[in-house]
């Protein structure tokens, strides 16, 4: 019976946020299992649509041995601190010494983490992992959707495999994959890997699966994925991240250098030709209200207002109000927005009681410019303690910890808080305070894609609102220094 040992570590950097990820943010859990070690690592992602989760699933099935190591994220955020990121290292790599023989090494990374000293923290990871087990032993990877990946990245690992969909729903089947990849390469000669980095920068919101152009891009993908080929993946990247290796990246590894090599080139040409198909549509706050003003509402089918610059799902803190301020203004009823976080408001509305008015300085607490908090004397509607099982197709599973929440109204607009940063991805962080999506006519939502999944079939329409935030939805405005000689900041449009 195979021995292959398991852990994880991700985190998504944004390098133009400016709150670090420290270890107590991995050490604590959000929709995801807290830092986890030993034996309980597999109890605490299991029934989770998570990568770790699919592969022990998987694997099992296999008959492999599982020797679990450690597993930990956090939210999206700045750099992760130079002690988190070598403490959690440690954890992993002395786990896989303690294991001793192992036959093969699964690893769920995200493939965008930055560290403090490290631009490359995913690569420098797999290469000290390389360095333990040495070169006969398999080790596999399964990345974001999102990964800047990088050529050391590919070296280091004997496969990659990657998410197909934004909305992310398949992460536990990219686990899955990746243990059928691993299974493939026990005791073989390592695969011939192909990697190609494109030359521009693509929006997160024109990444969608949902849509094209990335729709049929993946669907090339899809098919080119076979013998001999073990894995084909084309990864958009994640564009707030300030280094060298930031962008588009399409690869390949199999048994055929030629093949592998072959279909790379075959999808990198595909996109270039269809680059202007990724140009972002965004609308300002002030377009974004005067659409909301004019919309006909119908039960059921909410106009949905993605609050993208925002979301803390991309490193942003959850907490701006200008849309929220916008929509109050504007006399829009029948609005729910969410999910801001606010620790405090969170603890005064619990003091004070459900059905109680209580005067709150809302939001604004984490100092993005320009931005100040809603001053005004909320209704408490409804009240949680944020624990609460995610029901939509990416959350699915997700064992939410955000602390004290509370659902408040102010102006016609009810407000969902928490007291942990958490994109608005799921129809139960609603539902746990008694607010049914489906029954308002506007849903502000503190996303910019994955909230499709669970929320796009109801919607009327969808806007993309450029709101203030450090998850900037153009990458072309954002201060790059590190970016590879020649690659651009944006799609070309012509």
């Amino acid at each position: 019976m195979p021995r292959i040992a398991i852990g994880g570590f991700q985190h998504e950097t944004n390098t133009f946020a400016s709150t670090p990820a420290v270890l107590a943010d991995f050490e604590a859990p959000d929709a995801w299992p807290g830092l986890t070690s030993g034996g309980a690592m597999l109890e605490a992602v299991a029934g989770i649509n998570l990568p770790a989760a699919g592969f022990a699933q998987e694997a099992r099935s296999l008959h492999h041995e599982l020797v679990p190591l450690t597993w930990c994220s956090a939210q999206p955020s700045g750099r992760v601190s130079r002690a988190a990121y070598e403490h959690v290292s440690a954890l992993l790599l002395e786990g896989l010494q303690r294991a001793g023989s192992v036959d093969g090494v699964y690893l769920d990374l995200h493939g965008a983490m930055v560290a403090e000293h490290i631009d490359d923290a995913d690569g420098e990871l797999l290469r000290r992992v390389r360095a333990l087990v040495g070169p006969g032993v398999p080790i596999v990877a399964s990345l974001d959707y999102h990964a800047n990946v990088s050529l050391l990245m590919a070296q280091a690992a004997s496969a990659l495999v990657s998410y197909r969909t934004y909305p992310h729903v398949d992460m536990a089947e990219c686990g899955a994959q990746a243990a059928r990849v691993l299974q493939d390469l026990l005791g073989q000669p390592r695969p011939a890997v192909a990697l190609e980095q494109l030359d521009f920068l693509i929006p997160l919101t024109s990444q969608s699966t949902l849509v094209e152009p990335m729709r049929s891009l993946m669907d090339q993908a899809r098919r080119l994925q076979q013998s001999p080929l073990l894995s084909v993946c084309l990864m958009p990247g994640f564009p707030a991240a300030d280094v060298a290796d930031c962008g588009p990246a399409i690869y390949a590894c199999g048994y055929s250098d030629a093949a592998a090599r072959e279909a790379v080139a075959n999808i990198a040409r595909e996109v270039r030709s269809r680059e202007q198909e990724f140009a972002l549509d965004v609308y300002s706050v002030e377009q974004a209200i005067l659409e909301t003003t004019g919309h006909t509402a119908t039960r059921g089918r909410p106009l949905i207002l993605a609050d993208t610059q925002d979301n803390p799902g991309g490193g942003g803190n959850a907490d701006t109000m200008s849309l929220i301020k916008a929509l109050i203004a504007s006399g829009t009823r029948r609005v729910l927005a969410g999910v801001i976080c606010d620790p405090e408001a969170a603890a005064r509305a619990h003091a004070a009681g459900e059905n109680a008015m209580v005067d709150l300085r809302l939001g604004a607490h984490a100092g993005t410019a320009g931005e100040t908090p809603l001053v005004a004397r909320c209704k408490v509607l409804a009240l949680g303690d944020g624990r609460f099982t995610g029901t939509g197709p990416f959350y699915r599973g997700g064992r939410f910890e955000l602390g004290p929440m509370a659902l408040l109204e102010v102006g016609g607009v009810h407000v969902a808080v928490a007291s942990r940063k958490q994109q608005a991805a799921d129809q139960a962080m609603f539902r746990h305070l008694r607010a049914e999506p489906a029954d308002y006519a506007v849903l502000a939502l503190k996303s910019s894609v994955h909230f499709r999944a669970d929320f796009g079939p109801m919607a009327s329409r969808i806007l993309v609102v450029a709101a203030p935030g450090p998850n900037v939805a153009d990458p072309g405005k954002l201060p790059f220094a590190k970016l590879r000689p020649g690659m651009r900041t944006g799609p070309r449009r012509h």
